[in-house]
């Protein structure tokens, strides 16, 4: 290899390792010298010796590593600051998230709270057994009309469709074979004097032991109508 080969591979050398030392000490935090990208006194006394023709060519090698150098930790800096940003809106998204499901489940209890106010203000509103005036018999319609006032709007229909086919809305129905009896077909039909004395002739002491049994049983009429409708019995 000729002096002025090996002279300018020690030049272009020389800067490119002075350039690559500045550029990680700015990345590391380092403050940089005045002269970090400068030639050194040798350096410039080998690029002295160079044909001019020669220098140029290795001040454009040094620059261009010095380049790829500079660029390689702006790449490095920049990918650094994607990740920091999206680890944050990450963390935005979660905490985010985690409120909107607080507020959610919040707002669904405050639901079931006032729901459940309703119901019970509606029940408090029914009529109970006591309400109605004793007769002595009494018409298929005027039974469905003591049911309607005492049986929640939203199970009516559940209790009228097991009452039908129990008993036909007849409330001195009895079956022989079984003792079962009433509009309910309570078995016995002994089990309504809990509901009251006059269980065999007032349909509203039926009604209320019915609504209590499904209630107690099923959790509700329509509980108890969906288990009749899979085993024709409740």
């Amino acid at each position: 290899m000729s002096r002025i080969s090996v002279r300018g591979f020690a030049v272009a050398s020389a800067t490119a390792v002075t350039a690559v030392g500045s550029v990680v000490g700015v990345a590391s935090g380092s403050t940089a010298q005045p002269d970090d990208l400068e030639l050194t006194a040798s350096d410039a006394t080998l690029l002295a010796d160079i044909p001019a023709g020669q220098q140029a060519q290795v001040q454009t090698a040094s620059l261009t590593q010095q380049a790829d150098v500079q660029a390689i930790a702006a790449d490095a800096s920049a990918k650094k600051d994607a990740e920091e940003a999206a680890r944050k809106k990450a963390a935005e998204d979660a905490i985010a998230k985690q409120k909107a499901a607080e507020k959610a489940e919040q707002e669904r209890k405050e639901q079931e709270e006032r729901e459940e106010k309703e119901r019970a203000s509606r029940d408090a509103e029914r009529a109970d057994a006591s309400d109605f005036a004793v007769q002595s018999s009494y018409t298929v319609a005027q039974v469905q009309a003591m049911a309607q006032q005492m049986i929640p709007g939203d199970q009516y229909t559940c209790f009228s469709n097991i009452v039908t086919r129990e008993s036909t809305w007849n409330y001195q129905a009895s079956n022989p074979s079984s003792g079962a009896y009433g509009l309910v077909q309570a078995l016995p039909g002994s089990k309504m004097a809990s509901a009251g004395a006059d269980w065999q002739t007032n349909p509203a002491t039926q009604i209320k032991w019915g609504l209590n049994y499904m209630n107690e049983r099923y959790g509700s009429p329509c509980g108890a109508w969906t288990f009749w409708q899979n085993n024709h019995w409740y």
